[in-house]
């Protein structure tokens, strides 16, 4: 498996205004998702019916700011979100958030490595509960 980063999420105080930042500097398509969370689907390049890109690049989403701390989290692809938290602990990282589902997509959760950067991993499992 290829572990790079496959997705990306800007935390945001006013994601309406934000919304409009991106999309007139850099043509990015962002769209409000469907769901209980405030969360934004940003397309940096197209998309098949799937979801999936259809050019090199990267897609994203865009969320309501969590805290003041609350950062850009970059999301690294992973056989197993179970298996890899434990080698990121094992070789000195720290679990931030525990693995959380997102139903019928996959599971992620977040990290910090040994310098305190904060990213997550991500596994995607359309059985994920």
């Amino acid at each position: 498996m290829n572990h790079t980063i496959v997705h990306f999420e800007i935390p945001a105080d006013n994601p309406k205004k934000l919304k409009r930042f991106y999309e007139s500097v850099f043509g990015w398509k962002i769209e409000r998702s469907l769901g209980p969370v405030e969360y934004w689907s940003i397309n940096t390049v197209p998309v098949d019916e799937r979801g999936r890109p259809t050019e090199i690049g990267v897609n994203g989403g865009m969320i309501k700011r969590q805290h003041p701390e609350h950062e850009l989290t970059s999301y690294i692809l992973v056989e197993s979100v179970d298996e890899y938290s434990k080698k990121i602990k094992d070789a000195g990282g720290k679990i931030i958030a525990p693995k959380t589902a997102v139903p019928s997509i996959g599971y992620w959760a977040l990290f910090a490595d040994p310098d305190g950067n904060m990213l997550a991993i991500w596994e995607e499992n359309k059985g994920a509960r």
